[in-house]
């Protein structure tokens, strides 16, 4: 990723009735010259789409944005099945796809599948461990084997397909050093920006681990999941009493992406509505054809 280049997307609902709109969504996406689409991962829930059953349905709909799922509940999808779910749907689509990944959040949810409890400890060392493999299983080579605490394979053979890109989730101290060790990039939870204290005292533990493992921390993107209102008319604050951005007009937008992105190395972001919904129309249309443009035109060449 070139120093000032960002990447745009927005964040569509899984719910099982708006099955039709997502699918909608990613398709104007698409046309309107987004660049990825995002989906949580919460297969506990009844009344949830399948996350990488929408990504490869929208892949196969669409012809250059890529699909996120954001970010994939690893303890509920074995690591090396994972690996083969990834490769199988960058080859089809072309490569447009990036891996997210968390070390599992909700364990109260996450054990109604089955699936046995993780002290943190252990969710973040099988997190590491699964980055690690999924790579492994990826780019062709000799068949892998891999003796680890929480994944063992015996010469299986990696698929002949580049590995994607890894964006993980990290919260606590130990997963971000996961993520400046092994990831490609890092979403802030919580809606944090780039203004936050939450980026401010993290992002530093994510560069102090790539620099300790001899990689480049510039290398590391990240991209921040933004929630907020395009308004018709400019807002007096765009931001709240606790800094938290609220959104503006076009125009308000476009100045503090563009300023993230040159003042703060922002790499990306994905619109949300308030709240963390998905998007409406209007917005996604005005994000798309008004902001982003504008953004892009703004960092081009600097």
């Amino acid at each position: 990723m070139s120093e000032h280049k960002a990447l745009f997307g927005f964040g569509g609902s899984t719910a099982v009735g708006a099955a039709q709109e997502i699918l909608r969504l990613a398709a104007r996406a698409d046309r309107d010259g987004l660049d990825l689409f995002t989906v949580s991962d919460h297969p506990y829930y009844g009344s949830r789409l399948d996350a990488y059953s929408i990504v490869g349905v929208a892949l196969g709909r669409t012809a250059n944005i890529a699909g996120l799922v954001s970010v994939t509940n690893l303890p509920s999808r074995p690591a090396p099945m994972l690996a083969r779910t990834i490769t199988s749907l960058s080859a089809l689509s072309g490569g447009r796809v990036v891996l997210g990944m968390g070390a599992g959040g909700l364990w109260d949810e996450i054990t109604r599948l089955g699936t046995p409890r993780l002290d943190p400890g252990a969710a973040v060392r099988a997190f590491e461990e699964a980055i690690v493999l999924v790579r492994a299983l990826s780019g062709g080579g000799e068949p892998v084997t891999f003796d680890g605490e929480f994944y063992q394979v015996t010469a299986l053979e990696p698929a002949p397909v580049p590995a994607a890109p890894v964006w993980t989730g990290s919260v606590g101290p130990k997963s971000l050093a996961v993520t400046g060790r092994v990831a490609d990039g890092w979403i802030p939870g919580h809606a944090a920006d780039w203004l936050s204290e939450r980026y401010r005292t993290s992002r530093p533990i994510i560069d102090d681990a790539a620099a300790t493992a001899g990689r480049d921390p510039g290398d590391i993107a990240t991209i921040y999941n933004l929630p907020g209102l395009i308004t018709p008319a400019p807002l007096a604050a765009t931001r709240d009493d606790d800094g938290r951005w609220i959104g503006g007009s076009a125009e308000q937008w476009a100045d503090e992406l563009t300023g993230a992105v040159l003042e703060h190395g922002a790499s990306g972001f994905v619109l949300f509505a308030p709240g963390g919904a998905a998007p409406d129309d209007t917005a996604l249309g005005r994000w798309a054809q008004e902001i982003v443009p504008a953004v892009r035109e703004a960092v081009a060449g600097i």
